[in-house]
């Protein structure tokens, strides 16, 4: 190895000459005592009999004792073990030279490829973009996908939830995106996923594309701390490329499970638990993360989507609701849809864009109105379609969406490996509208 890269390597890493102990230790929390520490201050532990090593933060002060989460496991580590801090704090090496490869949360390569150099070192947790500092969302974000790009447009610097049950099809949509996003650099993180999941988004839902792309793991057999902050270091990440004045694309798979992590690290400190075991923290924490995407003035953008996995499809899932609030729009997955086989599932009269309006050309707009005024009266009286008991000609609107049914399902529909131009699919939508 080069001087030059052992002696980044050692720079990088500032151990304090104090040293504490580690006085009670268990599957979730380290209890430790002997240094003056803060909460989220990193730690390592290295064990007095094997010279094994690992790091964690501290999440809890009680006088002279505090408690640390550790980023792995504890196997091998026992009471008295010493505990140092890490004077450079909670920080991750980002550079150009992460695109294309597939990382941990702490950056380190996972893909086989290397080492990744060149690096400078970033906090994973900032503060959000300041309200008044951020830029107006003025600009479409075209993401190749018709339903999305015709009837629930974005904009440039949006955020954006995708909320499915499991098995719906989150994977696919989200593999759509990122191949047909209009964006030159894209961050997808994938937290508390199987790890089966990593290489099969890669191969069948990208295509083994990686140009441009960034891929962070913190997979379900991770410690809740890694799968917390892979997130946040994802979104670091994200953030080095908007500072530099890009455009990014940001996807993060799922918020529930980052919401679980917080779930496992609260419950062991003793937090009170609320709906479905949730405690206070795990609420807190996702306008931590979700604020931090947006447009910045003088910079590029962060234009997010974060899925979250509704349990027994029910939409009042506290973190579904919780996010919801915090986003700037929502698209709902249908499984009914599915079984009808229209993919992608989108439910568009469940779903919405909360800045499609300021975005879009009028006449775009009358035609997503009466699609949806359509779409809506379809599903009314759906029934007494299926059953003959409407007569035609009985409603003139009705009428036209019965007409138009068949063609208005097939701009639903979209090949998983197509991308659709944004004008054409604003000329279909008007067309099919018969308002160009």
């Amino acid at each position: 190895m080069p001087l030059s890269l052992i002696k980044n390597k050692i720079s990088n890493k500032k151990y304090s000459v104090a040293f504490g102990e580690v006085v009670k230790i268990n599957a979730t929390v380290i209890t430790a005592r002997g240094l003056s520490v803060s909460i989220s201050d990193i730690v390592k532990i290295i064990s007095n009999e094997s010279a094994q090593e690992t790091i964690g933060m501290v999440t809890e002060i009680d006088g002279l004792i505090f408690f640390i989460t550790p980023f792995s496991f504890v196997e091998g580590f026992r009471s008295g073990d010493r505990v140092f801090l890490d004077q450079t704090g909670l920080n991750i090496p980002v550079s150009s030279s992460l695109l294309g490869r597939v990382v941990d949360p702490f950056m380190r390569p996972i893909d086989g490829k290397g080492s990744i150099n060149d690096s400078k070192l970033s906090p994973i947790i900032k503060a959000p973009i300041a309200a008044m500092k951020r830029g107006m969302i003025d600009e479409i974000f075209s993401v190749g996908v018709k339903s999305i790009d015709g009837l629930l447009t974005c904009g440039k610097g949006q955020k954006l939830g995708i909320f499915a049950g499991s098995g719906v099809g989150k994977s696919t949509l989200m593999g759509m995106i990122v191949r047909g996003a209009n964006a030159p650099i894209k961050v997808v993180a994938l937290i508390g996923e199987r790890g089966r999941e990593v290489p099969e988004f890669i191969e069948k839902n990208l295509g083994g594309n990686l140009e441009n792309t960034v891929i962070v793991v913190a997979t379900s057999d991770d410690s809740p701390l890694m799968r917390k902050y892979g997130a946040f270091a994802a979104m670091s990440v994200a953030e080095f490329f908007k500072d530099q004045g890009l455009d990014v694309l940001f996807i993060m798979d799922s918020v529930t499970r980052f919401a679980m992590a917080q779930r496992e690290i609260g419950l062991a400190l003793g937090e009170p638990p609320t709906s479905k075991g949730y405690p206070p923290s795990s609420l807190t924490l996702l306008p931590q993360l979700m604020e931090r995407a947006g447009k910045e003035e003088g910079k590029g953008s962060i234009t997010a989507f974060f899925t979250v996995l509704i349990e027994g499809d029910d939409m009042g899932d506290p973190i579904a609701d919780q996010s919801r609030s915090i986003l700037d729009g929502h698209i709902v997955l249908s499984r009914e849809m599915t079984d009808f086989g229209i993919y992608p599932p989108v439910h568009i009269l469940n779903s919405a864009s909360r800045v499609m309006n300021d975005i879009i050309t009028p006449e775009h707009l009358r035609a997503v109105q009466k699609f949806r005024r359509l779409y809506t009266l379809l599903k009314e009286n759906e029934v007494l379609i299926r059953i003959g008991a409407y007569t035609k000609g009985s409603d003139s609107e009705l009428d036209e969406a019965m007409a138009k049914k068949s063609e208005m399902e097939k701009f639903l529909m979209q090949n998983s490996s197509t991308q659709s131009d944004f004008d054409e699919t604003v000329e279909t939508l008007l067309k099919l509208m018969n308002l160009s």
